[in-house]
């Protein structure tokens, strides 16, 4: 059965979420703190984490920072409206997804499922991804729509590349800047949001009303993955 660690500081949150995520069949595991959710992470490596930004001994952003030098575990990140920045900032330091506080449960067991999923498409050889009417072969960089050929320029390709890599889950625009600009690169955000309408003027029957690359306010991008509701 696949292990959940649940880290938050607040009692009736974790207690929720033991219930929420027991009923759907998981085996749950919760910590109310940095050091206690690092060590139990280390002990037993639990399938995906549920983790809360805010911590009384620590930051999120620091423990999905010290997981990654060691771990490839799915991380949903649980932040309250008003901490985009250190939304983003998890994100960038390894966090799989987020949900904004109050959430859904139903809406959280979905993004564990689509993490989970991610997890299980980068331990194999992918070598292709079709959502929808999308189909993308990478090792030939071809890209159909509707089983119809789609020239793209190489900032483009590079994107949807890496948006596809990510399918069902969020890339932020630092991630996308890195990917498709370099590491080093200065680029704005509004070089992004540019390079996004132009494929999406390419991949999208109606790019105003986009159902392929989908926009997550103020952090960045999800392509929508084949099994997505």
């Amino acid at each position: 059965m696949t292990r959940v660690l649940v880290v938050d500081d607040e009692p009736q949150i974790l207690r929720a979420l033991q219930l929420k995520l027991r009923t759907a069949g998981y085996v749950v595991e919760t910590a109310a703190s940095a050091g206690e959710a690092l060590m139990k992470a280390a002990m037993r490596p639990p399938e995906a984490i549920i983790l809360d930004l805010l911590l009384p001994d620590g930051s999120g952003v620091d423990i999905c920072r010290e997981l990654r030098t060691w771990s490839a575990v799915p991380i949903v990140v649980l932040s309250a409206v008003g901490e985009e920045h250190e939304k983003i900032a998890a994100l960038d330091a390894g966090a799989d997804d987020y949900v904004t506080k109050p959430f859904s449960g139903d809406e959280l067991l979905a993004r564990v499922r689509a993490s989970l999923r991610g997890r299980e498409r980068r331990f194999t050889a992918q070598t292709s991804i079709k959502t929808g009417d999308l189909e993308v072969t990478f090792a030939t960089r071809r890209v159909l729509i509707q089983g119809q050929d789609v020239r793209l320029t190489p900032r483009e390709y590079d994107l949807l590349r890496t948006l596809a890599r990510h399918a069902g889950r969020v890339v932020t625009h630092r991630q996308v800047i890195t990917a498709v600009w370099g590491p080093d690169a200065q680029v704005d955000a509004q070089f992004v949001r540019v390079l996004v309408a132009q494929l999406r003027q390419k991949l999208e029957l109606e790019p105003s009303s986009p159902r392929l690359v989908l926009t997550e306010p103020g952090v960045g991008y999800r392509l929508k993955a084949e099994d997505d509701a």
